[in-house]
C-alpha cells in the first residue's frame, strides 16, 4: 500500500504547533482495504523543548473534550519524545512502503502534513516522503460534495473522537468511499 493517512493531535493549529499524538494507517483507496497502523503519544514537554509553540485557545479546546480524549494525550507512562515518535514513524513507514512512492494524506492542506514536516525539521530528522507525495483530505471531500456525495458522517466512527489513530482510520474510510465514487473501476470480466 502506498497511501498513508496521518492524523495529529496538537496543541495549536499553526506549523509551529506542538504534536501530542500521531496516528497513521495504511490504506488502499480504490478498495477501502485497511493496512498496518501506527499510534504514539508524544510528551508535550519534548515538543515544546524542540521549539514548538502552544496555542492557548487550543489548550482550552482540549480541556473541553471528553475524558477519554484528554486521558489519551496525558499518558506519560506510554509517551515518547517527539524525536523518538518521528523516528518510530519513519521505521513504520520503511517497514511497510517505499517512501519515494508514498502518498501521505492529512486533514487540511495547512495542518497535519505541514505540522509534521515542521516537527521533523525542528528535530533535524529526515521526512521520508517527497513533498509532492502530500495529499489533502479536505480537497477530496470537497470533490465528493461537488458530485453530491459526502460519506464522512454516514460511515460510523469507531473509537474515541480526537484519538489520532481512530481519526486517521475514519478519514481513510471516507476518503476511500469518495475515491471509489469518483474513480471508475474497470471490469476485467467478459
Amino acid at each position: 500500500m502506498n497511501h498513508l493517512m496521518i492524523d495529529l493531535e496538537t496543541m495549536g493549529n499553526k506549523p509551529t504547533a506542538p504534536v501530542i499524538s500521531i496516528g497513521a494507517a495504511f490504506f488502499e483507496p480504490s478498495t477501502g482495504e485497511m493496512g498496518p497502523e501506527f499510534y504514539t503519544v508524544v510528551k508535550l514537554k519534548s515538543s515544546i523543548e524542540s521549539g514548538a509553540i502552544p496555542d492557548p485557545d487550543t489548550i482550552i479546546w482540549w480541556m473541553k473534550q471528553s475524558a477519554e480524549a484528554r486521558a489519551a494525550i496525558c499518558d506519560e507512562a506510554n509517551s515518547v519524545t517527539i524525536g523518538n515518535a518521528l523516528l518510530e514513524l519513519n521505521n513504520f513507514i520503511i517497514s511497510n512502503a517505499d517512501p519515494k512512492y508514498l502518498q501521505v494524506w492529512g486533514n487540511g492542506a495547512t495542518f497535519d502534513n505541514v505540522i509534521l514536516r515542521a516537527s521533523y525539521e525542528r528535530d533535524n530528522i529526515d521526512c521520508l516522503w517527497p513533498f509532492w507525495g502530500d495529499r489533502d483530505v479536505r480537497t477530496i471531500v470537497e470533490l465528493g460534495r461537488a458530485v453530491g456525495f459526502n460519506p464522512r458522517y454516514e460511515i460510523p466512527f469507531e473509537g474515541d473522537m480526537h484519538n489520532a489513530l481512530a481519526d486517521a482510520k475514519h478519514q481513510a474510510k471516507y476518503v476511500s468511499a469518495i475515491w471509489q465514487k469518483l474513480v471508475p473501476t474497470t471490469s476485467t470480466e467478459l
